[in-house]
């Protein structure tokens, strides 16, 4: 037999609810309501004692790109990519110094080796009929056409290796041409 928790009836086994209060049988009374402590500001701030381990550093904030979007040494490298064209792009729409020099060198470069490659097409043309000439017209345009592959794969590997691989008399010009194109 069971008694009631709230009124001490006696109530028959199997019985859920007390039939004169009403009660759940076998369940505990929740306990009273009790009001909240009121609101308390937490201490202030004390710096820890001189010696104690240092705060937790968090990751630097990140840098805003530039305004071609690309790191320097991948934009110079882009600079040589197709000859003097690239070259005047990225000096119009860079402004870090590296990567202006390199932009610069390109056309100096590669537009003093294109305007070669012209003047000797224009040579051959204008001598079509001389045998002699063609010999030597295509042994110099190859030699131009070998220093132009070369230049191009050495510039652009020390370029985005992020060295500043000066050609002797080109960058003398290129760092004119820098300082004009501001």
């Amino acid at each position: 037999m069971a008694f009631c928790s709230k009124c001490g009836t006696n109530v028959n086994d199997g019985t859920a609810f007390c039939p004169t209060c009403g009660a759940a049988i076998g369940a505990a009374a929740p306990p009273p309501y009790t009001e909240p402590p009121p609101y308390s500001a937490p201490p202030p701030y004390t710096p820890p004692p001189y010696g104690s381990a240092p705060p937790p550093q968090y990751p630097p904030y990140p840098v805003a790109p530039p305004a071609s979007g690309l790191q320097e040494n991948v934009a110079a490298f882009l600079s040589y990519l197709l000859g003097w064209i690239t070259g005047i792009i990225f000096l119009l729409i860079d402004k870090r110094p590296y990567v202006r020099f390199h932009a610069a060198q390109s056309i100096v470069v590669f537009g003093t080796l294109h305007i070669i490659q012209i003047v000797l097409t224009f040579l051959w043309i204008s001598s079509a009929f001389n045998s002699g000439f063609w010999a030597l017209h295509s042994l110099v345009s190859g030699a131009v056409s070998l220093i132009t592959l070369v230049a191009w794969i050495v510039l652009m590997v020390m370029a985005y290796q992020g060295k500043r691989f000066e050609v002797p008399v080109a960058a003398g010009i290129a760092r004119s041409l820098m300082g004009k194109a501001s």
